[in-house]
């Protein structure tokens, strides 16, 4: 949560054009494991509390996950576009329109994260078929088919040349234009790891004690690679630090590796040296809240600065992330109290009651 607020403040901090090289870097590189790990931790969820060895209902799993997930991504779909239309003076969407917003993700920026997570669910018995089967063997190359497959979808210019040749009102462009919003192929590696890991969760708590140093070394290497691929576009290609984070993200090569690294990383991180701290147990409570309200405080604290004649430099920039991050936590707490005495709204805004 913490690191899409990184990115989406991150993006904000990009329309200042003399924005700091190594910023945009911490905002826009180093926080690229957050939209990966969101499936990863998601997977691991759902398997960890799965048996296995009893006949898998999946009818009940959908109206779990559905209250879970689809209600909430249905109210704050509607909430942004609603919000937006009168914001931006656009008037209620054509009904043609908005099923193309809800299907695609695209009534606010980060909603796309709940449509591949449900896609995700929709395909769960498939899930459940390959981590039964897969090994460590084989999911290796799963990384390495996953790399192939986000390489090309990434960095294809014949894909891309194809895309915009299309008419702009056709399916197929479409399909194609947002396929990062639905289609699952970009992270069904990450999704199968972290099934797998919980699956086998002794052994991984047992390699998680054992191999603390090289855990944090990996993360640490696998963090420079990210960062090197980065500065590379900027500094050698001479390219604006925009291209150089639409170039170094989470699914190039070692955006993957980077995804793995900081996975097992802060997993550990979290499970042994993190696990009574007051604040990320308040901050991993209201999450969910913070990050599908987050994008509405950046927005009004954005339009704050603009009143006070304030740019995003790097100082703003970085208090601009803490108060978005304050501010959207201050919301969840209340929504969440308010949620105690009339649960339809906890069961609207997070899905729970």
């Amino acid at each position: 949560m913490l690191g899409v607020i990184g990115i989406h403040v991150g993006s904000q901090y990009l329309l200042n054009p003399a924005a700091n090289i190594h910023l945009v870097a911490l905002f826009e590189t180093v926080t690229r494991f957050a939209v990966p790990i969101f499936f990863f931790i998601s997977a691991f969820g759902l398997f960890y509390n799965l048996d296995l060895s009893k006949p898998f209902d999946y009818q009940a799993f959908l109206r779990r996950r559905c209250k879970a997930v689809l209600i909430p991504y249905l109210f704050w779909s509607l909430f942004y576009i609603l919000h937006d239309a009168i914001y931006y003076n656009y008037g209620a969407p054509p009904l043609f329109y908005l099923l193309k917003l809800l299907f695609f993700g695209l009534a606010k920026y980060h909603l796309y994260f709940l449509v591949i997570l449900l896609w995700f669910y929709l395909l769960m018995p498939l899930w459940i078929a390959i981590v039964k089967r897969i090994t460590s063997s084989k999911l290796l190359f799963l990384m390495v088919i996953q790399m192939a497959f986000d390489y090309f979808s990434s960095y294809s210019v014949t894909l891309s040349s194809l895309t915009y040749t299309l008419p702009e009102d056709s399916l197929l462009r479409w399909l194609l234009e947002y396929r990062l919003n639905y289609l699952v192929l970009h992270y069904v590696f990450v999704f199968v790891l972290g099934g797998y890991l919980a699956l086998h969760i002794e052994s991984f708590l047992d390699f998680l004690r054992r191999r603390r140093m090289a855990i944090g070394l990996g993360f640490i290497l696998s963090l420079i690679g990210l960062l090197c691929h980065y500065y590379s576009v900027v500094l050698i290609k001479h390219l604006p630090a925009e291209a150089a984070v639409n170039t170094a993200h989470q699914l190039s090569p070692i955006g993957i590796i980077y995804t793995v690294a900081a996975s097992v990383f802060f997993f550990g991180l979290f499970t042994f040296n993190l696990n009574n701290s007051l604040l990320l147990k308040l901050l991993g409570r209201h999450s969910y809240f913070v990050y599908l309200f987050h994008p509405l405080v950046i927005l009004y604290l954005h339009l704050l600065l603009d009143k006070l004649n304030l740019l995003l430099t790097a100082p703003n920039a970085i208090v601009f992330y803490l108060s978005t991050a304050a501010i959207s936590l201050m919301f969840a707490v209340i929504f969440r109290h308010l949620g105690e005495r009339f649960p339809i709204i906890n069961k609207l805004t997070i899905g729970s009651n």
